[in-house]
Parts: C-alpha cells; sequence; structure tokens
C-alpha cells in the first residue's frame, strides 16, 4: 500500500545531570569540588534515503526518541552524550507540527539531513559554581529536558511534469508509452491509486520526470474521490499536461472537462493556476471524422490563450515525440530549482511557550537581571555565540515581552544585562 503521509511523535535525548562531589585524597581533607558535567543528549535528526518512496514504515511505529545524556561523575568525569537518532525518509518529504500544521523541514533538493530536535545541553557540574565566598559549592546544574513534538509527514512527489485530467482518459497509458514505468491499467475508473512516476528520456536533452497524478474529478479539492490524497502531489511539478478524451468515447465534454479539472486546482492552491499547462488531445486513433471531432474546438478554445493543444494517442504512440519534445522546451525555459517549502515552525521555540520571568535591577552592580526558566532553556538551546544564534535569541526575547519588561524597569542603551552567567548591552 502506498503511504504518503503519517503522523508520528519524535522526542530528542535529555541532558545529563552535572555531578556533585568534592576531591578526598590523602593529606587532601578538603579538596575543592570536582563533579563533572553531563552529557548533551541526543539529537534527532531526519535524512534523505533514495531507496525509499513511501511513508509506509511509519505506518508501524509512532514514537522515536533519541538517547539520553549520562550524569557526570566524580573527579572532573564527563558523561557520555546520548546517542543520535536519525530517521529515513523519501526525498520530498516535508515535516510539519501536528499542531499548528506549519513546515519544519522540506527534505528535497540540497536539504538531505536536518537536525529536527535538538537535544538538551547537559548540566554543568558543581566544580563550575566555585567563588572566592563559595568555595565549596553542593549545587550542580540539572541537565536540560529534551523536546517532544507530535510531527506529520507529508510525501510530495519530486517530479518536472504532471499527468492531470479525468479518470480514464489515458494518463497511465501515456506513463507507460513514454517512461519505463508499469502503472496498473484497465477500462475503469480509478484503476490508479497510487502517483506513478517515469523518466522521460529524449535523444539530445537531458529528458525529465513525469508522473500521474491520479483521483482528479469534480469536488476533489473538498476531498470527493481521491482528490485531498493526490492534489498536493501537483505542487512540486513545474508544467501540467492536461489529459483529455478527444474522441469522447465516454460521451464527455473535453473542453467542460479541463475548466472543471482547473477550478478544482485553483480551489485546492491558487498558484497552481501559475503553472504552464500544455493539452495532450488523446484517442485521436478512435476519432473517424475529424471534422466532427473535439480538436478543432480544443485548438479553438485554448491555443489563443497560449495553451497549446497536441493531437495524440497514447496507445499507438502518435503525436507523442512532438509533445514531448515541447514539454521539454517549455522546461528548459523554467527555474529549474526545485520546488522547496520554508521553515515556518521552529521546535526550539515550542517549549518556551509558558512559564514566568523576573526582571529587576541590581544596583550595587549596575546590572538589570533577568531569570526564568524558560530564559534558561533558550540560552541552553541557542548558540549565542554565532550571528544567526544571537539574532534567535534576541527575537525570543523581544516576542516574548522580556525586553518590554526591561523597558518598563528602566533600562538605557548601553546598560548590562545579566542572563544566568551571561552579560549583554542594550541597545534597541
Amino acid at each position: 500500500m502506498f503511504a504518503d503521509s503519517a503522523k508520528i511523535i519524535i522526542k530528542s535525548g535529555k541532558g545529563g545531570d552535572g555531578h556533585v562531589s568534592f576531591r578526598r585524597e590523602k593529606y587532601v581533607p578538603n579538596g575543592g569540588p570536582d563533579g563533572g558535567d553531563g552529557g548533551h543528549g541526543g539529537n534527532l535528526i531526519f535524512q534523505v534515503d533514495d531507496g525509499l518512496n513511501t511513508l509506509n514504515d511509519f505506518r508501524h511505529k509512532r514514537k522515536y526518541a533519541a538517547g539520553h545524556g549520562e550524569d557526570g561523575r566524580k573527579r572532573n568525569c564527563h558523561g557520555r552524550n546520548g546517542e543520535d537518532l536519525v530517521i529515513k525518509v523519501p526525498a520530498g518529504t516535508i515535516i510539519r507540527d501536528a499542531e499548528s500544521d506549519k513546515v519544519i523541514a522540506d527534505m528535497s533538493g540540497e536539504n538531505r539531513r536536518q537536525i529536527i530536535l535538538k537535544g538538551g545541553r547537559g548540566g554543568l557540574g558543581n566544580q563550575h559554581f566555585a567563588t572566592a565566598t563559595m568555595q565549596a559549592p553542593k549545587y550542580a546544574q540539572p541537565g536540560q529536558p529534551g523536546i517532544e513534538l507530535e510531527v506529520r509527514l507529508e510525501l510530495k512527489v519530486i517530479a518536472d511534469v504532471g499527468l492531470v485530467g479525468f479518470p480514464n482518459v489515458g494518463k497511465s497509458t501515456l506513463l507507460s508509452r513514454v517512461t519505463n514505468a508499469q502503472p496498473k491499467i484497465a477500462n475503469y475508473h480509478f484503476t490508479t491509486l497510487n502517483p506513478n512516476l517515469g523518466v522521460v528520456d529524449l535523444d539530445g536533452t537531458n529528458g525529465f520526470v513525469i508522473a500521474d497524478i491520479p483521483g482528479l474529478i469534480e469536488g476533489a479539492s473538498e476531498g470527493v474521490g481521491l482528490g485531498h490524497a493526490f492534489l498536493k502531489h501537483i505542487e512540486r511539478t513545474k508544467v501540467m499536461i492536461h489529459i483529455v478524451d478527444a474522441a469522447s468515447v465516454e460521451g464527455r465534454d473535453p473542453i467542460a472537462d479541463i475548466y472543471a479539472i482547473n477550478q478544482e486546482l485553483e480551489n485546492f492552491n491558487p498558484k497552481l493556476m501559475e503553472k504552464p499547462q500544455v493539452i495532450a488531445a488523446n484517442k485521436i486513433d478512435a476519432i473517424f471524422d475529424e471534422a466532427e471531432s473535439a480538436l478543432p474546438v480544443l485548438k479553438a478554445e485554448f491555443e489563443p490563450k497560449g495553451i497549446q493543444v497536441f493531437p495524440i494517442s497514447a496507445v499507438s504512440g502518435q503525436g507523442l515525440k512532438e509533445l514531448l519534445y515541447y514539454v521539454n522546451e517549455m522546461l528548459g525555459k523554467l527555474d529549474q530549482a526545485p520546488v522547496v517549502y520554508e521553515q515556518e515552525f521552529y521546535p526550539e521555540t515550542k517549549e518556551f511557550q509558558s512559564g514566568s520571568f523576573t526582571v529587576e535591577y541590581d544596583a550595587k552592580d549596575n546590572v538589570y537581571i533577568a531569570e526564568g526558566p524558560k530564559i534558561e532553556k533558550m540560552l541552553g538551546y541557542t548558540n549565542i555565540d554565532s550571528e544567526k544564534g544571537f539574532l534567535f535569541f534576541q527575537k525570543f526575547l523581544r516576542e516574548h515581552g522580556i525586553l518590554e519588561e526591561l523597558e518598563k524597569a528602566g533600562i538605557s542603551e548601553g546598560d548590562t544585562v545579566r542572563m544566568y552567567g551571561h552579560e549583554f548591552d542594550y541597545y534597541k
């Protein structure tokens, strides 16, 4: 069974706790602190596997978790880091937050491997908290928890060209004729229950990948038939070949069919109508009087709109060469970059939607102190030494009202803010 969507729960590893211990050696009865740091939790990673083409494996297992970091030990021994967990998916898989439906990652194009959930940072051992006035700290930092998230995996096939049209107009026959694909073909509706891919090889060109998109009927954009299941696969294609039954074997009006399918495409995603189309008027081998066929009417209706109409026979192969070379020429004029969806959701921020914080002024040190669980967690998850990480942290402070509270406390430009051992100069 072809599976192109799945819901799973993923979790990164918890960081190990820092250790509290003191040196106890002969002749050194009161040695200093030597508690080691906890290991970092394992990351949850998604990676493209070219050997996969469905999400079937996720139907049988729903929970995936990376390894936890080990606790620190005495004698400054660092706990072992937790093992990363790598989840393999087919190219074209989009990872979405199940609650908001926002994109976390699109495993397409050059994005072959991505850390989706970072493991919790290991806690610091008590050796880090020794000061001139506190030489024997009995405190160690706990490891940060991992992040748990329910995500929805959605597979959108990666093809240059999509075959669209009503059932039984010959999409599968055309695919089998021009590629090495072997779709199931029979004379009844919804023979094709899976998107089928094939590679078109043309002399003197690089060729292209073509996909048979099944399940399109009126009401498809509202979930009628197999509409919702497969409309999404058209979104990555660059060109659409709209196949109609020019011989009206089943008594259908091919012009009405084209407008009906285009309406479903627009209802599903208006951007689909921006994609170039070409019409393949199929089954001309069954036309006995061309003057009375739908061909002249199709050409008169669509060619003035810039949509070329090609009479073809998927069975005999008539007209296919002209159609395919024209489509290849169209592709050559388009942007060759793959359609990749931008990240909309950052899992790190999900942990910080709740929890309080405090802002106060320390007159003795002339610094403003901002503290709270979500600030401490964000500092642990963010690499503030990098420009990107620091900008991300600034955005977090602004969006969660922390900068606003600092301003209410009277902070001015150039003043110092202290957050869990980090000090920053405040500037708007």
